[in-house]
């Protein structure tokens, strides 16, 4: 195994336990409602679609996430800063699922949702900014990154909307928040076929 092995190896055991933690946390969120009557139940599906978008978006990250680090050449401090980033936004993600599932009607709580992802979108745009650095001698790689980047900069774009909107239509914000994950759903092609 060589050096550069080892520290992406580092990276990324790293970076998957702290995405590990971040879903136990939202599974550890869930609570049985009381009674246990289905009238009850039913009256905490906003939460539990909740947690099951957000288990799909960081699920979806992982993915990426997963196939990203695998085109990294060298595991620099910018690399490293950028990535610990991603991480501390998706980190609120468990707070922000709780905050709006039990809050889904409210604009606030719909904003401080999509503004997270916003931030989740925006780090990953940074992310994939050091890639196309380190990638700079490589025309086909460096391409194939920075069009990735722009669907990145679109998706933080529609997150950030997703912000304002949630003050005009709170559905119009959850359209937003289940769009995106359909444009991600599938990794990247070029870095999958590259494992």
């Amino acid at each position: 195994m060589t050096k550069r092995e080892m520290t992406t190896g580092r990276l990324e055991a790293f970076s998957d336990g702290v995405i590990a933690i971040i879903v136990t946390i939202m599974v550890l969120e869930l609570r049985p409602p009381q009674p246990p009557t289905w009238p009850v139940l039913l009256k905490s599906a906003p939460v539990f679609v909740g947690y099951a978008l957000s288990f799909l978006i960081v699920a979806i990250m992982w993915v990426n996430h997963h196939h990203l680090i695998h085109s990294v050449r060298e595991v620099s401090a910018r690399l490293l800063w950028t990535n610990i980033n991603l991480l501390f936004w998706m980190s609120l993600v468990p707070f922000v699922t709780e905050f709006v599932g039990n809050n889904y009607r409210e604009p606030f709580a719909v904003a401080l949702y999509g503004l997270d992802l916003t931030m989740c979108s925006g780090a990953f745009y940074l992310l994939r900014a050091e890639l196309v650095r380190q990638h700079w001698q490589d025309i086909e790689m460096r391409e194939y990154h920075r069009g990735v980047q722009r669907k990145n900069g679109f998706s933080f774009l529609l997150y950030l909307s997703s912000v304002a909107l949630a003050y005009v239509s709170v559905y119009a914000s959850f359209l937003v928040f289940v769009l995106i994950p359909a444009l991600y759903f599938l990794p990247e092609k070029k870095l999958a076929e590259s494992d």
